[in-house]
């Protein structure tokens, strides 16, 4: 489950309970942007790391920008993981960043030769000075570049073999992408490289109207939908029993509900476990 950060329930509220009862979580996943400037907050995340293995998933890096990633932001977050010893260090596959100005979006970016080389060197550089591997994250889509040449799941899996860095698979992002871009979500599955899956989201989304048009938003403000669960199954069968993680960043409901849905995530998983053991033993 993710360390809360927006509306809904009280995060610090959450926060409490967590310690007070301590259930029975494998892990918790925090954005460290939230806790590079210490106080209160770091004080907050580090009780929890004593009590559970943290995550660390990025939302501020760029890894796609055209320009030099901010090396102030990698040595705070090189600092933070020194702190807190993170279980999983991930990135999201976008730009944020543009001539020293921070837009509070994950962009696009689009899928060419150029953009590959770019993004590439840029987790090489996050790597290199992190000293270990990292995960990157498939997006949540809404448009396409006309000039992309590259399909987004190759060129992840390029990016993956170009570099050594582990994919994270967000389960509901490709659901949301196939619906809004008209694309298969199991064929974009299977075109994912089945080693290089470190961990795999679950979250909720939302339906807005697009002049007339319905189209999903990836908001984690609500429950996994059914055919999110159907996915994430599919996903289970090709990449086995990954470390999977709940997503309710807004619109936050009372741990009891998170719990439930990290629960149902939990039965999915030994399931798979189970077959995968059996596989393996055969």
């Amino acid at each position: 489950m993710r360390s809360p950060r927006s509306r809904g329930a009280n995060p610090c509220q959450i926060v409490g309970e967590l310690l007070a009862t301590r259930p029975a979580v494998p892990w918790i996943e925090a954005h460290p942007e939230n806790y590079l400037g210490g106080g209160a907050a770091l004080a907050s995340l580090e009780s929890v790391r004593r009590e559970y293995p943290v995550a660390l998933h990025g939302v501020g890096l760029s890894l796609g920008t055209a320009g030099e990633i901010d090396q102030r932001h990698l040595a705070r977050l090189k600092g933070l993981i020194e702190r807190i010893e993170p279980c999983l260090v991930s990135e999201h596959l976008s730009w944020s960043t543009t001539n020293g100005a921070y837009l509070n979006h994950l962009l696009p970016l689009p899928y060419t030769e150029e953009s590959l080389w770019v993004v590439a060197g840029h987790v090489h550089e996050m790597q290199d000075a992190l000293g270990r591997r990292i995960l990157v994250e498939n997006p949540s889509s809404y448009l396409r570049f006309r000039h992309s040449t590259i399909q987004e799941p190759e060129f992840l899996s390029e990016l993956a073999r170009r570099t050594g860095c582990g994919l994270l698979c967000d389960v509901n992002n490709i659901y949301v992408t196939a619906w809004n871009l008209g694309l298969d979500a199991a064929s974009y599955l299977e075109a994912l490289p089945a080693d290089a899956i470190g961990e795999i989201h679950l979250a909720g989304h939302t339906e807005n109207d697009a002049d007339g048009r319905p189209i999903l938003i990836d908001d984690h403000g609500s429950p996994v939908a059914a055919p999110v669960w159907k996915l994430y199954e599919r996903a289970l069968e090709r990449f086995g029993p990954v470390p999977t993680l709940i997503e309710w960043d807004t619109d936050i409901p009372e741990l009891a509900v998170l719990l439930a849905e990290a629960g149902a995530a939990d039965g999915l998983l030994e399931a798979a476990a189970r077959r995968d053991g059996h596989a393996r033993a055969a």
